[in-house]
C-alpha cells in the first residue's frame, strides 16, 4: 500500500516565543545551560518533543530546547533580507507602504499563495513575499 508523502508545509511545525524574551536551553531541563534568548515573536520550527519541551530550530538551523508554556500558535515572520517592501497587496504590482529590515519581527494576519498579510510591531499592515522571510 501506498501512503502519500507529508508536504513540506505539513512536515513543518512551527510556534512562536510567548514571553518577552525566553530562554533557549540545550537540554530540556531548567538546570541546562542557557544557550541563546529569543524574543517575543520570534519564530521556531519545532524538530522533537520531551515531555513539556521542544527540540526548536531558529532561521539559521541552530537547536534548542523550549519549555512549551513558553511558547504560542500565533503565526509569525522574522524578516530575513536585509530590506523588503511591505506593499499594500498581495503582489508586486501594489504600492509600497513602508520598508521592513532584517530581523524585524512580525505577526502574520493572513497567507494568500506566496504572500502574506502582517502587521509590524508598531500596528501597520500590509504585504510581503514569504520568500523572504521565515516563518509561518
Amino acid at each position: 500500500m501506498l501512503t502519500a508523502a507529508p508536504t513540506l508545509a505539513q512536515a513543518q511545525e512551527f510556534l512562536s516565543i510567548k514571553g518577552n524574551t525566553v530562554n533557549i536551553r540545550a537540554k530540556p531541563t531548567t538546570k541546562s545551560e542557557i544557550a541563546w534568548e529569543l524574543i517575543k515573536g520570534y519564530p521556531v520550527q519545532v524538530i522533537a518533543r520531551e515531555g513539556d519541551w521542544l527540540k526548536v530550530k531558529d532561521f539559521e538551523g541552530v537547536l534548542g530546547w523550549v519549555h512549551k508554556p513558553l511558547t504560542t500558535d500565533e503565526p509569525h515572520f522574522l524578516v530575513k533580507a536585509n530590506t523588503v517592501n511591505l506593499r499594500s497587496g498581495p503582489g508586486t504590482n501594489h504600492a509600497v507602504v513602508t520598508k521592513l529590515n532584517k530581523y524585524d519581527i512580525v505577526k502574520t494576519l493572513e497567507k494568500q499563495s506566496d504572500w502574506a498579510k502582517i502587521q509590524t510591531a508598531d500596528g501597520q499592515e500590509g504585504w510581503m513575499s514569504t520568500s523572504l522571510g521565515w516563518g509561518w
